[in-house]
């Protein structure tokens, strides 16, 4: 059986939501995994203050994405939050904390009031970072699903997901998101502050790309499915041709001060990363580690195209209104951040 356009047209616009959230709130969770780097008061008030316009904003499109997968593809929605509900619930518990140390942090001038919102806001931040690489790790090798009653189930334990590959993947990701957020640390400052920044920016990407060729090489060697009919598809070596390029790009524009650029290098870098990932999946969504014929596909997970159809037309209507939005506040608070004791 084959997908349908309708049913290929939402697995790309799932992934577009994806790879919107990882740039977008990427480098606002980066910054708070950054957040202890600051050195005084007024240097940790200009990382709140510079995603402080943003950061709200930006977490729109995983809600997006939730609610996506939750309509286009039901079951994948079902299997994947009841393999990883732990995992899940200590996202939603760091996201909230997360929240709230940024609303509060500067509400008294105590040191240990802000110090210990410093430390919420810091493993808020850290937390998902991390258990969004494993989840996507584990999504990418598969996880054991058969057939329970006619139907095909989560057969694994949480422990289970704490495997090599994934494990790897939650350290890519924290390096991606730490990179793209001191890029964005030293966009927005000056001084020292920019300076440290840029050298954190620099060490990040380098142990990146080590981590990124180490996880390409287990992909290669234990993960077959991903590789074997990738390599026939013209997006494959577009999509790696991206990443080769904000790989070679990167550290030539952050050695050379240009931020902004360095910024879409960076951006670059993670949408052709999880670009790769969704057409080695294609059409699987999420692969069955008991039989790869036991997976969870476009075709056999998605719902009604009558659905399908309904969603789409709501999605061009509501997607153009997002990113207008996200351009018109992005326009408006670019620039250097200066430090207001009235802010964040």
């Amino acid at each position: 059986m084959e997908p349908t356009t309708l049913q290929i047209t939402w697995f790309i616009l799932l992934f577009v939501l994806l790879i919107g959230y990882a740039i977008l709130d990427g480098f606002d969770l980066g910054v708070g995994m950054l957040h202890l780097t600051g050195k005084t008061d007024s240097e940790r008030r200009l990382g709140l203050q510079a995603i402080g316009p943003v950061w709200d904003g930006n977490e729109v499109w995983l809600l997006t994405g939730g609610g996506a997968l939750f309509a286009a593809f039901p079951f994948v929605y079902a299997t994947v939050f009841s393999a990883m509900y732990l995992a899940l619930v200590l996202v939603l518990l760091a996201l909230i904390g997360r929240a709230v140390a940024i609303e509060f942090r500067s509400k008294e001038e105590s040191p240990i009031w802000r110090n210990t919102w410093d430390v919420i806001f810091f493993l808020g931040s850290a937390l998902p970072s991390l258990l969004f690489g494993v989840a996507f790790g584990n999504i990418l090798r598969g996880l054991p699903l058969d057939q329970v009653n006619g139907q095909l189930q989560f057969t694994g334990g949480f422990f289970g997901l704490l495997n090599p590959f994934s494990v790897v993947c939650g350290v890519m990701s924290v390096l991606l998101f730490l990179q793209h957020g001191a890029i964005y640390l030293a966009l927005k400052s000056d001084g020292p502050q920019q300076e440290r920044s840029r050298k954190l920016a620099m060490a990040f990407y380098l142990l990146g790309v080590v981590v990124y060729a180490v996880l390409t090489a287990i992909a290669m060697v234990s993960y077959e499915h991903l590789f074997r009919a990738s390599l026939g598809r013209p997006l494959y070596w577009l999509f790696l041709l991206i990443v080769i390029a904000g790989m070679l790009s990167l550290p030539v524009l952050v050695y050379s001060r240009r931020f902004g650029r360095a910024m879409i290098a960076s951006s670059a870098m993670i949408a052709g990363m999880m670009a790769l990932a969704a057409q080695s999946l294609f059409p699987r969504l999420v692969p069955s580690t008991v039989a790869l014929s036991r997976s969870l596909t476009v075709m056999n997970s998605s719902s009604t195209q009558y659905t399908l159809g309904i969603m789409l037309t709501v999605a061009l209507i509501g997607m153009p209104i997002v990113l207008l939005y996200t351009f018109f506040i992005y326009r408006v608070f670019k620039g250097k951040t200066i430090v207001h004791t009235h802010g964040y």
